[in-house]
């Protein structure tokens, strides 16, 4: 049988090493030989000795937090020996290496795996107000271990090292030790009311050292909480509780 679809770019690739890494732009295989996290229903196919177990939002507090912020992934743990393929709607698929004292602010819903040995919490972002329709909690990841991040289409990645501004809808991760908040980028005037708009009326502004990974998309981001309950309530217990 001959076909271009089995020429050597399609065939699986093999490495010596178990872990997390691209079968392609939009695949990722994770040679396994122990366990590792990912978003329940990630996987597409595997091969070998393999179990998979739905955790929910890993944790109580975790649980618990993700009720009230809307914020979380649904995580099952992947462990076991043999070769296991994850995607999520054909988005595009990137891979971070985290080194002790790094920590990723990530949009939950952009989670597609992560090692075992990274810890991750639900976090309120900062200066975020109540400006924005586009949620106030993310996840931080923290430890010593890799990430497999989604995005649709490429991404830019921007070097913060002047005041930086973005559509929030875009911004997908950032280094967390970034001071940030929301600016009001369009003015209010009679050419608002009178239903003439920009389409931008807040960006994320980020100062500090670091980065942040925008998408070519402004599609509201499922795992951040939005108007949902969690933004009403960002004081008292809640506050509290996202800061434990």
């Amino acid at each position: 049988m001959r076909s271009e679809l089995f020429s050597a770019d399609n065939l699986e690739k093999e490495s010596a090493q178990p872990g997390l890494r691209l079968q392609n732009s939009k695949l990722l295989k994770a040679e396994l030989n122990g366990e590792f996290m990912a978003r329940v229903g990630s996987m597409v196919a595997y091969q070998g000795q393999v179990q998979f177990e739905a955790l929910g939002s890993g944790g109580l507090s975790k649980f618990i937090k993700q009720k009230l912020t809307g914020e979380g992934v649904p995580l099952m743990r992947v462990r076991g020996q043999g070769d296991v393929f994850l995607a999520e709607n054909a988005a595009d698929v990137h891979l971070i290496d985290l080194e002790p004292g790094d920590a990723l602010s990530i949009n939950g819903s952009n989670v597609l795996a992560f090692d075992s040995t990274l810890s991750y919490d639900i976090k309120m972002v900062g200066g975020a107000g109540m400006m924005s329709n586009s949620g106030l909690f993310n996840c931080v990841f923290s430890g010593h271990g890799r990430i497999a991040i989604t995005t649709k289409g490429t991404p830019v990645v921007l070097t913060i090292d002047q005041p930086t501004y973005v559509d929030p809808q875009a911004a997908i991760c950032w280094s967390a030790n970034l001071q940030t908040g929301y600016h009001r980028a369009e003015q209010l005037g009679i050419g608002t009311l009178l239903g003439r708009s920009t389409g931008e009326r807040f960006t994320m502004t980020f100062a500090g050292q670091g980065f942040v990974v925008v998408q070519p998309s402004e599609e509201p981001p499922g795992g951040l909480a939005g108007a949902a309950g969690g933004q009403q309530q960002s004081g008292g217990f809640l506050g509290n509780l996202l800061n434990d």
